[in-house]
């Protein structure tokens, strides 16, 4: 046997928009629900909600019967926590806040075995090959692994084109809310400024030959930035989702 085959890395190859949502609950009954809706993708956020390597691995089970695909982005891009969860079975890592070419590099490294990366070999005894069942997976696992990379910041956006020249890295994912109040707009990803500076990096992301991704929580944002060219794009955040449809539903009923 050989590892799964990553079907949203050979999505994005083929140039397909792939609708995601992004899960902060950090529960495995949420990630199950989520995994019903019918997203293209899901992010397990290791960065913002309550995750660590156990959660993240009950979420991954979770969707194991889904067709929405685990993406897991990690807190940081350190290369023992991508080891940690490309052995809980994930195949696609989410990287905040890369901001050079070296960095990526790093990463791209950090996702492969020697000798073209320092991952260590020791999956045998781990979910990424159903604990040893997967006979051929060391051999044939990095052409499985999808390496998506954030980048969000003023420093990122000034390396953006040497970043896009690493190879190994498969898509480039735009954090407006942080490269927003980088930019002086506390959070306003809206601000013409900030919408210009997204539309341009999209723009440059698909010429490279990545695919170009990025969140956004409300209709107009959402086609902004289709029309801009996203190709893998987060429409909303399973937190934000339940709290305003609840306060909506107790604000109408309690009004009468």
């Amino acid at each position: 046997m050989t590892a799964p085959r990553n079907s949203f890395k050979q999505a994005l190859l083929q140039g397909k928009t792939q609708i995601g949502c992004w899960m902060s609950f950090a529960e495995s009954i949420t990630a199950e629900i989520m995994g019903t809706a019918g997203f293209d993708w899901l992010v397990i956020d290791g960065e913002h909600a309550p995750n660590d390597i156990r959660s993240i691995r009950d979420q991954l089970l979770a969707l194991a019967a889904s067709d929405s695909h685990a993406v897991v982005r990690v807190p940081v891009g350190e290369t023992w926590l991508i080891k940690m969860v490309l052995d809980a079975g994930a195949q696609t890592v989410l990287v905040p806040i890369v901001e050079s070419a070296e960095q990526a590099r790093e990463l791209v490294r950090a996702c492969r075995y020697p000798p073209a990366g320092v991952r260590g070999v020791g999956a045998m005894a781990s979910r990424a090959t159903i604990y040893g069942s997967v006979g051929n997976y060391i051999q044939t696992a990095d052409q499985e692994v999808c390496l998506l990379l954030q980048v969000e910041t003023r420093a990122g956006m000034a390396t953006l084109d040497e970043i896009l020249e690493v190879d190994g890295v498969d898509g480039v994912f735009i954090g407006p809310a942080d490269l927003s109040t980088d930019m002086g707009h506390q959070g306003n990803s809206a601000a013409p400024e900030v919408r210009e500076v997204i539309g341009d990096a999209l723009t440059r992301i698909k010429a490279a030959g990545k695919a170009p991704g990025i969140l956004a929580t409300n209709d107009e944002a959402r086609q902004a930035y289709l029309d801009m060219g996203a190709q893998f794009l987060a429409v909303g955040i399973d937190v934000m989702l339940l709290a305003q449809t609840a306060r909506d539903l107790a604000a109408r009923w309690k009004a009468g």
